[in-house]
């Protein structure tokens, strides 16, 4: 039987369906559900094994990206993303999926004077939107089992991720939290527009302490075919990077 998919959509979410496409190339079922519906109903939830926030504008980014609707999972579903975690399931957050995990609190705890983290505006002062080499820094995230090195699109305005304080970025690193990073071939540091928004230890994606919440900032779904790389007619792959994060996340639950 397949895993089921909820690919969870709001107001300025734009890339739904491509997600959705991405979870059944790989093998799932998905269904995309609008916020409302799983407000009105949130035991819905238990009906599927990955939960995924792709990415886009939700809710226009107004106040801060990802903060309406993050507010709205903290106050409104936080019981039910709660008992999905302790079910042993699933969650991906995509660029602004990753913005609203973080601003949730469901990838990273909040301490009890402030949040562990954000991901606040690129160093650049403007919209990046590039592809960018990446290293998997850290064996814990399930949804990246087997891969070494991708190279996936980026397009976000608040993609720098800042950790509140020094000790808490030295914790999530040596938990292996910090487990995809901006990479600059054949360089030992990571310059502009490598790391593309100045994130501390070029940090491009995160995971929380039991591997299976995901948040990353570039877009795999956007490279699921050999076509989508932009010199796919130049040179020889063998496979698009981005397919297996969807590939892994199936696999987990066959």
């Amino acid at each position: 039987m397949k895993p089921r998919a909820l690919i969870l959509r709001a107001p300025g979410t734009n890339c739904d369906n491509d997600a959705a496409y991405a979870f059944e190339k790989a093998g799932a079922a998905s269904t995309l559900v609008h916020v409302n519906r799983l407000l009105e109903n949130p035991q819905q939830a238990a009906d599927y094994q990955i939960l995924c926030l792709p990415g886009g504008f939700s809710y226009g980014d107004d106040i801060a990206a990802g903060r309406i609707l993050g507010n709205l999972i903290r106050h409104h579903l936080r019981d039910v993303m709660e008992e999905f975690k302790a079910a042993g399931k699933l969650i991906l957050g995509i660029c602004n999926g990753f913005q609203i995990l973080i601003k949730s609190g469901m990838l990273l705890p909040d301490q009890p004077d402030a949040p562990q983290a954000t991901l606040t505006l690129n160093d650049s002062g403007k919209f990046e939107c590039r592809w960018v080499n990446l290293q998997v820094a850290s064996s814990k995230c399930v949804m990246l089992a087997g891969i070494e090195s991708m190279y996936l699109p980026i397009a976000h305005a608040e993609g720098k991720f800042v950790a509140t304080s020094t000790e808490i970025l030295e914790s999530l690193d040596a938990a292996g939290q910090l487990v995809l990073r901006y990479q600059q071939p054949g360089a030992s540091e990571v310059a502009y527009p490598f790391n593309p928004n100045g994130a501390q230890r070029n940090v491009a994606g995160i995971c929380d302490t039991t591997g299976r919440v995901f948040g990353l900032m570039p877009h795999p779904e956007r490279h699921i075919d050999l076509t989508h790389h932009p010199r796919w007619t130049r040179e020889q792959h063998d496979r698009p990077d981005g397919l297996a994060v969807f590939e892994n996340a199936v696999r987990y639950f066959a």
